[in-house]
């Protein structure tokens, strides 16, 4: 069972208390803030409960406390898989996306409105002031999900090359970096399965030196690798699955590429 947003003005108010960081955009009130952060996490949790099955692996491997979470990303809907399957507490904070204009496009404009992203945008040199605001989330208490790839990809089994950014926030920081291998969103059917899987936490030491980042970054990926390595391809739903599958997914190569040669292979299961 995963955590239900707690009821009453009195959540509100010890949230508010909290003293989330304040991130880019309109300045808001605390309460009104965690009015948001509440209200996006209840609509959330039922929403993709309505499409989809969850499933929550490992959740007894989930720090209490801050922490940096390092995820795989086949779909523009996996953070709003994790805001319907991880625990209300500690708040969770997504890093990105890497956008110029958070204003343009409804997945941005949705997740700026939830105030729990920590913006970079790169064509700003915007890496101190980010780095700032991740500070602050740990300091604050919660917790940091990033999409270690950096993109999306459509392979169940497949992790791409992680970029450093997950380990040097968690050894900046000295926060646990936690592997989360979500399954089963490649392609969005109606009732699928969509497992959330926590790895082991990696714990930090020493400075983020150049050697430190880069070793920590390949046990995050041997940790992803490991979990997703016997997911099975997924067979392409019907009409309207591929249509809410691809529509807000930003392919890189301008349109969704094949899986080993040929989209839908023979291992492809439902």
């Amino acid at each position: 069972m995963t955590d239900r947003p707690p009821a009453g003005a009195e959540s509100i108010q010890s949230e508010a208390r909290s003293a989330a960081p304040s991130l880019p955009g309109r300045p808001l009130h605390p309460v009104r803030r965690a009015i948001r952060y509440w209200l996006s996490r209840g609509v959330t949790w039922i929403v993709v409960r309505l499409y989809l099955r969850v499933r929550l692996v490992g959740r007894d491997r989930l720090p209490p406390g801050p922490a940096i979470y390092c995820f795989n990303h086949r779909n523009w809907v996996d953070p709003f898989v994790l805001m319907a399957t991880l625990p209300f507490r500690p708040r969770l904070f997504f890093f990105g996306p890497r956008e110029e204009d958070m204003g343009r496009g409804g997945r941005n404009r949705l997740m700026s409105w939830t105030r729990s992203t920590v913006p970079y945008r790169p064509g700003k040199n915007d890496l101190i002031g980010a780095t700032r605001r991740v500070d602050a989330v740990i300091a604050n208490g919660g917790v940091l999900a990033i999409a270690g790839e950096g993109r999306i990809h459509a392979s169940e089994r497949e992790i791409l090359p992680l970029q450093e950014g997950p380990a040097y926030f968690a050894l900046r920081s000295g926060a646990p970096l936690v592997p989360v291998a979500i399954s089963g969103t490649s392609w969005l059917r109606l009732g699928r399965t969509a497992t959330v899987h926590i790895g082991e936490p990696l714990h930090p030491t020493g400075r983020p030196s150049s050697e430190a980042v880069r070793q920590l970054t390949a046990q995050c990926a041997r940790a992803l690798r490991e979990m997703v390595a016997e997911r099975p391809e997924l067979a392409p739903p019907g009409p309207v699955g591929r249509w809410l599958t691809e529509l807000f997914n930003d392919w890189p190569e301008g349109a969704r590429p094949p899986i080993g040669g040929k989209e839908g292979s023979a291992s492809a299961k439902p």
